[in-house]
């Protein structure tokens, strides 16, 4: 089995003999470095493939993209190398609706489709952003939203050098968000599990079911303590849930007798 490589994808750990992929997509200002510890917690067999966009950490240098259906054209094309076994997504917050489309491009473009579809931290696709946008506004108004969000340590809000690095990177990110058109399609036939946070004030419980809608096949919620960011300050529990998910998946795919 030769070894993929790609600036698309970041391994935090090679694992050339797990039998299923977990796709890992980063939210707005993130970068690959999210997932770093995912590996060690969890099942052994399951390789982290940390999605690394345009625009942040390795890839700094090149300018992130501000349209969705761009970066997913470009994403599905740059990844599909590494769907040469089965795998599963994972996207929190801009990353979820990211890994959503991703998911449909996929399965129209090559026939493919994730065992299963994580979606953390995000409204149902087909709920249009409710807030007021302001990934245009004023740089210190920008920087203001982006505070409350609670989602960047405050000594790097506070270092105005980091900031002016981050900047482009969070208001394309934003862009992304809140400029996407969602368009009516079928909905998939992999299951869906929405995760959320009891006190998020920026996805609600009822926009997290609207997912029910994205899916023939199963589809369930989990919510957890804290608040957007709870991929953060829940991550042990979450780990523990996504492990549980796969392991269900994967065995509800076996052949039996196989």
């Amino acid at each position: 089995m030769f070894e993929q490589k790609s600036k698309w994808v970041i391994h935090p750990a090679r694992n050339l003999n797990a039998t299923t992929r977990l796709f890992c997509l980063p939210y707005g200002g993130g970068t690959a470095h999210i997932y770093h510890s995912w590996p060690s917690q969890l099942p052994s067999w399951v390789e982290v493939c940390s999605v690394q966009p345009p625009g942040r950490g390795s890839r700094l240098n090149e300018p992130p993209f501000t349209n969705l259906n761009d970066l997913i054209n470009m994403a599905a094309d740059a990844l599909k190398p590494f769907f040469d076994r089965p795998f599963v997504f994972f996207g929190h917050s801009i990353g979820a609706l990211a890994s959503f489309e991703l998911t449909r491009c996929i399965q129209g473009r090559y026939g493919l489709e994730p065992l299963l579809l994580m979606v953390s931290g995000c409204r149902a696709p087909q709920i249009p952003y409710e807030g007021t946008p302001f990934f245009n506004l004023p740089e210190t108004q920008f920087l203001a939203e982006v505070e409350r969000l609670n989602g960047i340590p405050k000594e790097v809000l506070e270092n105005a050098e980091l900031m002016q690095l981050m900047s482009p990177l969070l208001r394309a990110d934003f862009t992304l968000d809140q400029t996407y058109l969602y368009k009516e399609d079928p909905p998939l036939s992999c299951p869906i599990i929405a995760f959320g946070g009891l006190g998020d004030t920026i996805v609600s419980r009822d926009s997290l079911e609207g997912w029910r809608q994205q899916t023939t096949g199963a589809f369930s919620t989990k919510l957890f303590s804290g608040d957007h960011f709870f991929i953060n300050t829940e991550r042990q529990l979450l780990l523990q849930a996504i492990s549980v998910a796969i392991s269900t998946t994967v065995r509800s795919n076996e052949v039996p007798g196989a």
